[in-house]
C-alpha cells in the first residue's frame, strides 16, 4: 500500500448501520437518508447564520450603540466554540454522539433567543458567545455521527455534502438578512434561524437511536495508537479549563491592539499561552508537525489561518482600492464559496482514484497561490480581476483538501477516540483562523498610517506566510506503514 493512502482503521467492527447496506449504496440510501438530510440541513443552518449576521452586524451596532464590542461579537463565537468543542468531543468519546448533538444545538439556539431579543450590546454579545459553544460542539457531535453511521468509503460523499450545503448561503445569504433587517427588523435574523434549526435537528434524532451508549473501549489505547501530547490525555475538568484559557487567550489577542505601548507584548505573550493551552488537546506532536495526524490536524489550523485570515480583507481592498460597491465586492467571496463545493463535489467523485496526500498537497498549494497574487495585486497596482480569479483557485484548494483532512481524521481514529480527535481537527480550524484574524487585524493596524496599499500588503504578506507553512507540512499527512497514527 502507497504511504499516501490512509490504512483501514483499527475498530473492533464497523458501523451498525453499514452492515446490512449494499457497499453500492450512497448517502442519500434509505439507511442514511434521515441523518444525511438533518446534518446537511444543521451545516446550511450555521453557515446562513454565520454569514447572515456579518451582513447586518454594522445595523446591529448602530443600533444598539456598540461600535466598541463590534470585534468582539465575531472573536467571542470563535474563542467560546473550542471550548464547545472539548466538551463534545470528551462526552461524544464517553456516551456516544447524541446526547452532545442535542445540547449543541440546544445552546445553539439558546444563543440565537439571546442575540435576538438583546436590547444592548452586551447582551447581544453574550448571546454570541452562548452560539459559539454551541456552534463548536455541533460541529463535533456531527464528525463523531458521521464516524459512527456511515462506513469509511462513503466520509468522501458526506463531507463534499456538507461543502455543498454552504452554497446556497453563500449565494442567497447576505442579501437575505438584508432584506429580512430592512423589512422585519435584524431580530428576525437571528429568530428566524430559531424556527428552522428545530425541524432540521427532529430529522436526525429517530435515525440516530441505538449510536449512544457504551462506545466500546476498554480504557486502553490499542497498541499502535498514540496518546495525547505528554502521554496521557487530560482529564475532563482539566481539558475544559484548558480550552477556556485557550479561549481567553484568543479574546486578550484580538483586544492587545487597545493597549498603547505593551500590545505587541501582550500580543506575543496571548499565541504563547493560546498554542501552550491546546497542546495537551492535539495528538502529541501536532505542534512539530510530526507524521501522520498530528500533521493532518496542523495543516487544517494552517489552511484555515491563511484562507480565512486574507479572505476577511479581499473585499475590503476592492472597496478601498478600486472603488468596488460592497455588494459587488463581496461576489468575490460567493465566486470563492462556489469553487470550494464544486472541488468538493470532484473529490468526492474521484474517491480513492485521489491520493489523500495529493489532493492535500495540490490544495494548499492552490491556496497559497492566490494569497500571493492578492499581495502581487495589491503592490503592483494590477487589475482587481488578478486577486478576484485567484480567490476562486484558493477556494478550489479548500474544497478539494478540507473534505481529506477530515477524512483523514476519522480514519486514523479509534472509536473511542474520534470524539478528541474531531474535537482537535475542529480546535485547529477554529484557532488558527482566530488567530490569522487577529493577527492581520494587528497589522492591519499598525500600516494603516502608511501608504495605501502598504495595510493590505502587510495582511496578504503575513497570510502568505502561514500558507508557505501549511505547503510544508502538506507532506507530512503520510501515514508510516504499518502504524495508525491517532490521539487516545
Amino acid at each position: 500500500m502507497s504511504t499516501d493512502q490512509v490504512p483501514p482503521v483499527s475498530r473492533t467492527d464497523p458501523p451498525a448501520r453499514s452492515k446490512s447496506v449494499p457497499e453500492s449504496a450512497g448517502i442519500f440510501h434509505r439507511s442514511y437518508l434521515l441523518v444525511t438530510l438533518g446534518a446537511c440541513a444543521l451545516v446550511f443552518l450555521a453557515a446562513f447564520e454565520s454569514l447572515a449576521v456579518t451582513t447586518i452586524m454594522p445595523l446591529v451596532s448602530r443600533e444598539l450603540d456598540g461600535a466598541g464590542l463590534y470585534a468582539l461579537a465575531f472573536a467571542g463565537p470563535l474563542a467560546t466554540g473550542v471550548i464547545g468543542m472539548v466538551a463534545t468531543g470528551s462526552w461524544s468519546d464517553r456516551k456516544g454522539p447524541v446526547a452532545p448533538l442535542l445540547a449543541a444545538v440546544g445552546m445553539f439556539v439558546l444563543g440565537l433567543l439571546i442575540a435576538g431579543t438583546a436590547g444592548t450590546m452586551p447582551v447581544l454579545v453574550s448571546g454570541r458567545l452562548v452560539q459559539g459553544l454551541g456552534g463548536g460542539g455541533l460541529t463535533v457531535a456531527l464528525y463523531v455521527v458521521i464516524a459512527r453511521v456511515y462506513p469509511p468509503v462513503l466520509h468522501p460523499k458526506i463531507f463534499a455534502a456538507f461543502s455543498a450545503a454552504w452554497v446556497i448561503p453563500s449565494l442567497v445569504g447576505p442579501f437575505a438578512a438584508g432584506a429580512v433587517a430592512q423589512l422585519a427588523g435584524w431580530q428576525w435574523v437571528f429568530l428566524g434561524v430559531v424556527g428552522l434549526v428545530v425541524p432540521a435537528l427532529l430529522l436526525t434524532v429517530p435515525a440516530l437511536r441505538g449510536l449512544n451508549g457504551s462506545t466500546g473501549a476498554t480504557g486502553d489505547p490499542p497498541a499502535n495508537v498514540e496518546t495525547a501530547a505528554g502521554g496521557r490525555q487530560p482529564g475532563g475538568l482539566a481539558k475544559l479549563a484548558l480550552a477556556a484559557l485557550a479561549a481567553l487567550a484568543v479574546l486578550g489577542l484580538n483586544l492587545s491592539a487597545a493597549v498603547p505601548g505593551a500590545g505587541p507584548v501582550l500580543a506575543a505573550a496571548a499565541v504563547a499561552v493560546a498554542l501552550l493551552a491546546v497542546r495537551p488537546l492535539m495528538p502529541r506532536g501536532t505542534l512539530t508537525a510530526r507524521r501522520g495526524l498530528p500533521s493532518v490536524i496542523l495543516t487544517r489550523g494552517l489552511a484555515s489561518a491563511a484562507f480565512f485570515g486574507a479572505e476577511v480583507y479581499l473585499p475590503y481592498l476592492l472597496v478601498e482600492r478600486y472603488a468596488f460597491a460592497p455588494t459587488f465586492a463581496g461576489l468575490t467571496l460567493t465566486g470563492g464559496a462556489l469553487a470550494w463545493a464544486a472541488a468538493s463535489a470532484i473529490q468526492g467523485r474521484l474517491g480513492t482514484r485521489l491520493e489523500h496526500r495529493r489532493a492535500v498537497r495540490i490544495g494548499s498549494a492552490l491556496v497559497l497561490g492566490a494569497v500571493v497574487l492578492a499581495l502581487v495585486t495589491t503592490v503592483l497596482a494590477w487589475p482587481a480581476a488578478v486577486a478576484i480569479v485567484g480567490w476562486i483557485f484558493a477556494g478550489g484548494g479548500m474544497g478539494l483538501m478540507y473534505p481529506r483532512l477530515s477524512v483523514m481524521t476519522l480514519a486514523l481514529s479509534t472509536k473511542d477516540t474520534e470524539g478528541f480527535n474531531s474535537s482537535a481537527m475542529s480546535i485547529s480550524d477554529s484557532l488558527g483562523g482566530a488567530l490569522a484574524l487577529a493577527g492581520t487585524g494587528i497589522v492591519f493596524a499598525a500600516f494603516a498610517t502608511a501608504a495605501s496599499s502598504a495595510s493590505f500588503a502587510g495582511v496578504f504578506g503575513l497570510t502568505a506566510v502561514i500558507g508557505i507553512a501549511a505547503v510544508a507540512v502538506a507532506p507530512r499527512v503520510a501515514v508510516v506503514p504499518g502504524a495508525v497514527s491517532a490521539s487516545a
